[in-house]
């Protein structure tokens, strides 16, 4: 497979297939083709991971692209604006996404549900308690929102996120929570009660423009319904 990212800040990544070769994306998410990429739809595993992505608010089914015939083309695009990240995943190096990140892989990329090991860091993070861990080999595809931002962490070097700007981490990387000391900066101050501590080692990829940030920035000027 080879692939190339365009579209600047609405991006696409459109990919080059083999005859036989094939992609896996969630249902909806192909933008064209050619006409020789044959579809089938499945559960991605079977109905207990098609159940456990519906809780995590993810379609329960996923599209597998193959070329049949002879080589073909398949382009996938991001659903806000941002970029497209090109990640390699091999069975000594998983990655852990929010539930929103992965937009595509080869057939060779297995997508999983994530359930932080603490509940408290799902619930009082604002990452959620379920998130994605994309193992296997192969290429995957990312969706950013907004720029991206990268840290390769030391054993034990540590990085504080604010709630939504994590996009992914690797798998060796560790997730927890800290609430923001002192009554007056957490009352007062425009940030969430709690952070996220990443600990590494391992690479961490920081969005910079976070979608529901943007849609509480968009809520004073949207119509109310008495207007």
């Amino acid at each position: 497979m080879k692939y190339k990212i365009v579209g600047d800040n609405l991006p696409a990544v459109i990919c080059d297939v083999d005859a036989g070769e094939a992609m896996r994306t969630e249902s909806g998410g192909m933008a064209w083709m050619t006409p020789n990429m044959r579809m089938e739809t499945n559960t991605g595993g079977g109905f207990g991971k098609a159940l456990a992505r519906s809780f995590a608010n993810e379609h329960m089914f996923q599209n597998i692209y193959t070329a049949e015939g002879g080589p073909g083309q398949i382009a996938f695009t991001s659903s806000f604006p941002g970029e497209i990240r090109a990640v390699d995943i091999t069975p000594e190096k998983g990655l852990i996404v929010q539930k929103s990140a992965w937009l595509a892989s080869e057939l060779g990329v297995e997508i999983n549900t994530f359930f932080q090991k603490k509940i408290s860091v799902g619930f009082f993070s604002g990452e959620g308690f379920i998130m994605s861990k994309l193992t296997g080999r192969g290429t995957a595809f990312l969706e950013i929102s907004g720029s991206t931002i990268e840290y390769d962490l030391k054993p034990g070097e540590k990085m504080t996120v604010a709630t939504g700007f994590l996009a992914a981490m690797d798998e060796t990387c560790q997730i927890d929570v800290v609430t923001i000391k002192g009554v007056k900066n957490a009352l007062f101050g425009g940030e969430s009660f709690f952070n996220t501590v990443i600990t590494g080692p391992g690479k961490l990829w920081i969005q910079t423009m976070p979608i529901s940030h943007v849609a509480e920035a968009l809520i004073p000027y949207l119509p109310s319904k008495s207007s």
